[in-house]
């Protein structure tokens, strides 16, 4: 997704052509533009802490109303929120399956998924687009609460609070394999598979915070690569 921040790079190219959106080979210098407009190209960009701060506060607020007006258990609060963080990581890999990764086959579906997430593939290492912008961050937020509580009526808060707290999660898992260098134990699993993402095969490996649904689906990349 992209992103907005205070102070954006410099960007090294025109607008990709909508047509011309699909496989690319990664640069680790530079930053796309986006729009011609630059207060648009402005608002593609932002610093990771913006929405990990809105998505941590969003968890913390809704357990701590529905815990402090009783509208939920302590129990059922946990299990909730575990429930709903299991529900992210399911639409974490099937957004990044079917949404991020649609077939660019018509110029309009070209220039989304180029938008959407192809620049990310060009430029890996661009730290600024590796969230949505905080003013994005505001409206999903807002979306899936309203989603959440008009389902789910009280159960809504623990399972969004869950939710939420997953996409934080996710979005700093994300922010922390591309740009720091992998680390020497167990949490390597998470540079290399995503690693294999990139740079191998774009159509394995989709999971980021969790490799479990590559595992069930059948997506995990081959261990020979």
């Amino acid at each position: 997704m992209n992103q907005t921040a205070s102070a954006a790079p410099p960007s090294d190219t025109k607008p990709r052509p909508a047509a011309a959106a699909g496989p690319v080979k990664p640069k680790h210098k530079g930053s796309a533009q986006l729009f011609e407009n630059p207060m648009l190209e402005r608002l593609t960009h932002t610093h990771i802490a913006a929405p990990l701060s809105i998505f941590f506060a969003v968890a913390a607020v809704s357990l701590y109303y529905s815990l402090s007006r009783g509208l939920l258990t302590g129990l059922a609060a946990f299990g909730l929120f575990l429930a709903g963080w299991f529900l992210f990581t399911l639409v974490e890999y099937l957004m990044h399956r079917y949404v991020y990764h649609i077939k660019a086959d018509t110029p309009g579906k070209a220039k989304f998924q180029y938008t959407m997430h192809g620049v990310h593939h060009e430029y890996p290492k661009d730290k600024t687009r590796l969230a949505m912008p905080p003013i994005l961050t505001v409206f999903v937020a807002s979306l899936l609460f309203f989603i959440f509580y008009f389902t789910f009526g009280n159960a809504g808060f623990g399972l969004l609070a869950g939710f939420v707290f997953g996409y934080a999660l996710y979005l700093f898992v994300h922010y922390a394999i591309h740009v720091y260098s992998p680390p020497k134990n167990f949490l390597k699993v998470w540079w290399h598979h995503h690693a294999q993402h990139h740079y191998r095969q774009d159509e394995i490996a989709f999971g980021v915070s969790t490799t479990l649904w590559d595992h069930i689906v059948g997506t995990m990349p081959d261990k020979k690569s």
